[in-house]
Order: C-alpha cells, then structure tokens, then sequence
C-alpha cells in the first residue's frame, strides 16, 4: 500500500512543483516586460530632459573652429560718447529681457511637459493595472485546479490504503 501511494504522490507533487515553477516564470516574464518599459521611459525622460537643458548658444550660425583656432574676443572698450552708451544700456536691457523671457518659456514648457508626463504614467499605471488583474484572474483558476487535483489525489491514496 505505501509503494501504490507514493507511486503516485512523488509525480503528483513533481507536476505541482512543476506547475509553480510554470506560475513563477510566467511572473517573472510579466516583471520583466515591467521593467524594461519602465527603462525606457526612464531613458525617454534623460534624453527629452539633456535635450532641454543643453547650453544655450547664440552662436550656431558660425562656423565650426577648433578651441585652438578661434580668436580671442577683443576686451569691451569704454566709449565716452554719452549716447553711445545709452544705446548699449538699452541693448544690454532688452537683451537681459529677452534672457527673462526665453528663461519663462522654457520654464512653462518643462511644467506642460511634466504634466503630460503625470498624464501618461497615469495611463500606463491603468493599463497594467488591467493587465495585472486579468493574469490574477487566470492564475485563481489554475491555483484552484492544482489544489483540486492535489485534494482528489490525496483522496484517491486515503481511499487505496483502507482498502
């Protein structure tokens, strides 16, 4: 009677193993997939994130020249005419204005931008929250016919040994 019983209770309790370690892959895989997306937002945010922050150059339209070669700017002269120098100050403010508004803009572009980040990680927080419950759903299933299977196989072998 202990060989018919352990006949079948060494297979039953391999196929359960065997039926968890299935489950367990299936969570790993699904972890996974997880973590690579949330990668690649990660990396979506740096690159959008360095793109924005780069130095600002006002210099783009001239040409590209090595360090070495480049000349040295002249040093700033003093101009006694008065009304030069009234025209720099009002340069000098409307270039500083313009810096204050770039500044506010970029500003108001970063807010838009994290907003719509919030938005979409909200988004995605729903759609794996729906994934999350549809594989729970199936994983009850197979959770109640593995304890089923493991409840009719004990019976069996309790029936087998009063006989």
């Amino acid at each position: 009677m202990i060989r018919t019983s352990l006949r079948w209770a060494i297979p039953t309790f391999l196929a359960l193993q065997l039926g968890l370690l299935w489950i367990q892959g299936a969570q790993l895989h699904r972890q996974n997939q997880v973590l690579q997306a949330l990668r690649e937002d990660i990396q979506a945010l740096t690159e959008s994130i360095e793109n924005g922050l780069g130095p600002v150059s006002f210099e783009e339209d001239a040409p590209a020249v090595p360090a070495g070669f480049r000349p040295k700017p002249a040093p700033p002269k003093t101009i006694a005419v008065l009304g030069v120098q009234e025209e720099q100050e009002a340069a000098t403010k409307d270039l500083q204005a313009s810096r204050e508004s770039a500044q506010k803009a970029v500003k108001e572009a970063r807010e838009a931008q994290s907003k719509l980040s919030i938005e979409e990680n909200i988004r995605k927080a729903e759609a794996s929250k729906k994934i999350q419950t549809a594989t729970h759903a199936w994983q009850r299933w197979v959770w109640g016919a593995l304890i089923l299977v493991a409840l009719a196989l004990m019976a069996r072998s309790v029936v087998q040994r009063r006989r």
